[in-house]
């Protein structure tokens, strides 16, 4: 099958190539790979980690080929969205049940592919938080894929929504187009105490969402774009002033389950038109060391797509 490997012999450390076809355990089914959509995190630390000749990508949607030997998951023909620690970049791959949802027939899949990770690590966080009808919920780095799920999600949820970003002139009017009531440039411009906190930027600004927590209130620390350390004041982590029981909690995607259900219902809240992926780039995968550099160089603010010939 054609994939993109990894080959640092080249400018881009990609190059298209031919792999064997992946053999699925008997948990697992053969998918062809449709579209599947990049995420910041494999191309900034999966391309310098992987050895030459492997085939990265988590993100896939495409159609069963061969459902799995111990009858679990989707028949062969059924479209699906997939989640997987390595092999969507190619024409075929292995995936355990567990992590395939359904999709209707005749959905693009492109949309679909921008579900797993960014759609799922939304939904999941949000979940953390606890119920949202009628709370206050911070969506710190709010413009990139997993950020304006989570708007949007939590918009739909009945929450209050608070949208951080670091431009908030540029990318306001679609940040409240998507769901968000407020839009600031930082957890130190929310004026009344939240609820819940989806931080996707770590460092001095989980710091600040923390603070704006209200009694009871949980953060969820899911990306950590600032690349920085986090050192909480003295005094931060007191309980009184209506700080009880406030907590902060680490999300690990790979670590959750049940994942086959929630990957089912985005992937139709995306084809119905309820979830707008916000594809911001889209191409055939010629053009991933485009859509890599671009991810790379923070010039994207949504989701980067590719479609597998």
């Amino acid at each position: 099958m054609r994939a993109l490997l990894v080959d640092r012999s080249t400018p881009t450390g990609l190059r298209l190539g031919h792999v064997p076809d992946p053999e699925p355990a008997p948990h697992q089914a053969l998918i062809r790979v449709t579209a599947t959509s990049l995420n910041y995190g494999e191309v900034r630390f999966g391309l310098q980690e992987a050895p030459d000749g492997a085939v990265l990508g988590w993100d896939a949607a495409g159609v069963v080929e061969r459902a799995a030997a111990d009858g679990s998951g989707p028949a062969a023909g059924t479209a699906v969205v997939t989640l997987g620690i390595d092999g969507a970049w190619a024409g075929l791959r292995a995936v355990d049940t567990d992590w395939i949802g359904t999709a209707p027939p005749g959905a693009d899949p492109g949309a679909l592919s921008t579900v797993p990770v960014a759609g799922i690590t939304a939904l999941r966080a949000l979940h953390r938080t606890g119920p949202l009808l009628g709370r206050r919920i911070l969506v710190t780095g709010a413009t990139g894929g997993t950020g304006r799920y989570a708007v949007r999600l939590a918009r739909l949820g009945g929450a209050h929504v608070i949208a951080s970003t670091g431009d908030p002139d540029r990318h306001g009017d679609s940040l409240r187009a998507n769901g968000a009531h407020e839009v600031v440039a930082g957890p130190l411009e929310v004026r009344e105490p939240v609820d819940g906190v989806v931080d996707l930027v770590g460092g001095r600004q989980l710091v600040d969402a923390y603070g704006m927590l209200s009694q009871g209130g949980t953060l969820v620390a899911v990306g950590h774009s600032a690349h920085q350390g986090e050192t909480f004041p003295f005094g931060a982590l007191f309980g009184d002033q209506g700080r009880h029981d406030r907590s902060i909690v680490t999300f690990f995607l790979p670590a959750c389950t049940g994942l086959a259900p929630d990957l089912t219902w985005l992937a139709h809240r995306v084809a119905a038109g309820e979830l707008d992926p916000q594809i911001s780039w889209r191409g055939d995968w010629d053009g991933a060391a485009d859509a890599i550099d671009a991810l790379l160089h923070r010039r994207l603010h949504g989701k980067a797509v590719l479609d597998i010939a």
